[in-house]
């Protein structure tokens, strides 16, 4: 079929065309997703195509992030300064308190590192 054969189909012979085209490309996607299934378990990867043997997609072990910040009218409301503000936060903010108004304070043992990593920032910082 030329190009121009198409322009002087009517809109009901090219709507039959493209109903035909489209269960002719399903059932050959369909016959080909069934023969590289064979072929998956004639390599003996099973019904799993994404997993390749010997490999774990496990997610590596994440530190944990202390909160930094807490809502003081619903303590249980914390943030840990990473990724968007929450809407308590944002709130506040926008009524004219200050971020560190939320802080939470340290504790002894958390304290001491936390201190230790504000003075060493304090010292990057400062020297430029």
């Amino acid at each position: 079929m030329k190009p121009h054969d198409l322009e002087s189909m009517s809109t009901d012979e090219l709507w039959s065309l493209h109903e035909f085209v489209a269960s002719v490309l399903a059932r050959k996607i369909s016959a080909e997703k069934t023969r590289l299934d064979e072929r998956l378990r004639q390599l003996d990867l099973g019904d799993a195509p994404h997993r390749v043997k010997g490999m774990s997609r496990s997610r590596r072990p994440y530190p944990r992030v202390f909160p930094k910040y807490k809502n003081p009218t619903k303590p249980s409301e914390t943030w840990a300064g990473r990724g968007k503000q929450p809407l308590w936060l944002t709130a506040q903010l926008r009524s004219g308190k200050r971020l560190d108004d939320f802080r939470i304070q340290p504790s002894s043992k958390r304290g001491a590192a936390l201190r230790k990593v504000e003075t060493l920032t304090k010292k990057k910082s400062s020297r430029g």
